[in-house]
């Protein structure tokens, strides 16, 4: 078996992020084999990777924060004149129902960056985070984390297009994995999709005869929008997880 980077192992086996990872070996809180490991460093699957403690609690003390996006914003770096969502994560905008018990600091800011998107005309639930794991867990290639959504629509839909919605599309050239959806209500489709292709939702209703008129994302894993104001956010518990 071929040796691989160390900081490609240590994010296989969920201790961190690639980044994170180069980033501990950098300072020395991470052992091969009981030696201080060395950045580039390639490592086979038998040898022992310790992380010291010190990593531990700089990953402890990582926060994860769901924001109630509005419409406008765009969920990473500013394009177009548009302001990235994280604009929004401020004192005066944290929900005053935040159980949490954590208290806003500008460490806080510190490579918060979004896990998965939003559309610019999209709403609802964004999580935007400093912990590698958190963003693997939810987007990485091998994530199992479902996204839901409501989906409010205009045109007819048949039952064999509501079949394809289900599964049987494809988006560039790829087919598309199986989907739940079904009507919520008259005007409304409820979708829980397992992946994430770019502006996903509006183009697999147009390839049926939709046209999407507010599309809100209300879940993420088991993690529930819930009754969080629109442009307000909250740090995610520690007895959550997604």
């Amino acid at each position: 078996m071929e040796p691989v980077r160390l900081s490609k192992r240590m994010a296989e086996l969920g201790l961190c992020s690639r980044r994170e990872a180069d980033s501990y070996i950098e300072q020395g809180w991470v052992k091969v084999d009981g030696e201080v490991a060395i950045l580039g460093q390639k490592v086979l699957p038998h040898n022992l990777i310790e992380v010291d403690k010190k990593a531990q609690d700089a990953q402890a003390s990582r926060v994860t924060i769901l924001l109630n996006k509005p419409m406008g914003y765009v969920s990473g770096q500013a394009e177009d004149g548009y302001e990235p969502a994280v604009v929004l994560v401020k004192p005066e905008n944290q929900w005053a129902e935040d159980k949490s018990r954590r208290r806003f600091s500008p460490q806080h800011l510190k490579g918060l960056a979004p896990a998965g998107r939003l559309d610019i005309d999209s709403v609802g639930l964004l999580i935007l985070t400093q912990d590698g794991r958190v963003a693997k867990q939810v987007i990485g290639e091998h994530s199992s984390v479902d996204k839901e959504y409501l989906v409010r629509v205009e045109g007819e839909l048949s039952d064999e297009g509501l079949r394809l919605l289900n599964h049987g599309l494809e988006l560039d050239g790829k087919k598309l994995l199986p989907a739940t959806v079904a009507w919520q209500n008259e005007d409304q489709l409820r979708f829980v999709l397992r992946e994430g292709k770019k502006r996903q939702i509006r183009r697999m209703c147009e390839l049926v005869g939709l046209r999407v008129v507010g599309l809100k994302r209300i879940r993420i894993g088991k993690v529930k929008l819930g009754n969080l104001p629109t442009g307000q956010w909250r740090y995610l518990r520690d007895d959550e997880s997604f």
